[in-house]
């Protein structure tokens, strides 16, 4: 009896110390080890919004280059790449999958906000980090929780400032919106609308589509008969092609002006067979052909991790965005220093004020876990080029800030 007593007691102890341990499932321990930290990323590889795709590949560049100069306090970054296919149940199953089986410490670069938001309740409970995510709406980030910071500009205030442009510095007042129906596209309209009422305008047409759609005929002919000069479009890559595209056909050609979801000219001019020229975008990323010293270094890195691939897909503006979206996941990691916790990366994030990295300047508090507002204005010139329009810029209407 004394035997099975002390079993019992033994077996009791080694329980309650595994479910008091910091350990995530089936003895994973939570997110990092001493030779590791373990990082996910999920995004559209395949289906309608697969060239955003590129945003978790640039992440995926950043933290091979931060291995290769040694990691970070004697720890590398193992990442997990998953494909979500731009479709909310399936980023469900495998962040659930990454932080299950794998145990993950963070995630960054989640891509697109019904993505986004159908994991938002499993993270805050699971008290797992998503810095970085490619999805930018109010309700994700305000009130600020303890968990997701975000360096991706609101589509609200990138919209204003756009807008903004059209109305002062081109002339228009016949103006159309074109939006995703979904967080992403409803956003940027209050934010046109916002702007347009400061001068007394009203839209011409605001018509929503959804993000699968391939015939946009009867969409574009609305427009058309609307007598919209300019066209506002809060979409994919692919649906916006569609759409210059179903323009062309009916001779119609507003002046186009984009989110800067779609500021990467070289490729868009190239995915749509150059109608992307004269197209109009917000901007928050240098050029992939920029000089700029950060620029030079990951695209280098780009043509030596990845010889495999074209060169529009392992070096474009996506690419750059999803190293954008990590660069402060890293930089507080570094500041968390050897002895790390999710506390403590959570207090390294809360303090980083002026981060330069490749994009803007990048700053966090307790109080607003909303990195940057800045943004530029470009133009894709003669053969994918990039014009710049406006310098940086923020958002006087931004409401977040009140």
């Amino acid at each position: 009896m004394k035997f099975k007593r002390s079993l019992f007691v033994i077996s009791l102890v080694v329980a309650t110390i595994f479910i008091l341990s910091p350990t995530s499932y089936a003895g994973i321990p939570a997110g990092f080890d001493d030779k590791e930290i373990r990082i996910g990323l999920v995004g559209p590889l395949t289906g309608p919004a697969a060239p955003w795709g590129g945003v978790v590949r640039g992440a995926a560049l950043l933290f091979k280059v931060v291995n290769e100069e040694g990691g970070i306090h004697g720890r590398k970054i193992k990442f997990f790449l998953r494909d979500d296919q731009y479709n909310p149940a399936q980023t469900k199953a495998v962040v659930k999958e990454l932080v299950e089986r794998k145990g993950v410490f963070a995630f960054t670069c989640g891509t697109g906000n019904a993505q986004c938001m159908a994991v938002t309740d499993y993270l805050l409970e699971n008290k797992v980090l998503m810095v970085g995510q490619a999805a930018s709406i109010k309700k994700y980030l305000f009130p600020p929780n303890p968990y997701f910071f975000g360096v991706y500009p609101l589509y609200d205030d990138d919209a204003s400032i756009v807008t903004k442009y059209v109305v002062e510095k081109l002339g228009y007042k016949k103006i159309g919106f074109f939006y995703q129906n979904d967080a992403y596209g409803k956003e940027g309209l209050a934010g046109c609308k916002r702007r347009l009422a400061t001068y007394g305008i009203k839209l011409v047409a605001e018509i929503p589509v959804e993000p699968t759609e391939k015939d946009l005929a009867s969409q574009m002919l609305r427009f058309k008969n609307s007598g919209a000069e300019a066209i506002l479009m809060w979409v994919n890559p692919t649906v916006a092609v569609i759409s210059l595209k179903t323009c062309a056909s009916m001779q119609y050609k507003p002046q186009w002006v984009s989110s800067y979801t779609l500021q990467d000219h070289s490729f868009m001019y190239k995915i749509s067979g150059g109608l992307w020229e004269g197209v109009i975008t917000g901007a928050y990323l240098p050029p992939p052909d920029s000089n700029l010293p950060l620029v030079v270094k990951y695209r280098e890195a780009a043509k030596r991790f990845n010889p495999e691939l074209p060169l529009e897909q392992r070096w474009n503006q996506f690419i750059i965005g999803g190293i954008m979206f990590a660069e402060p996941l890293v930089e507080a990691l570094k500041i968390a220093g050897r002895d790390l916790s999710t506390k403590a990366c959570i207090k390294a994030l809360n303090s980083i004020k002026d981060f330069q990295g490749i994009g803007p300047k990048v700053s966090f508090s307790k109080k607003c876990h909303q990195g940057t507002d800045s943004f530029q204005i470009t133009r894709c010139g003669p053969g994918g080029t990039f014009e710049l329009l406006q310098d940086w810029t923020s958002n006087d209407l931004a409401t977040w800030k009140k």
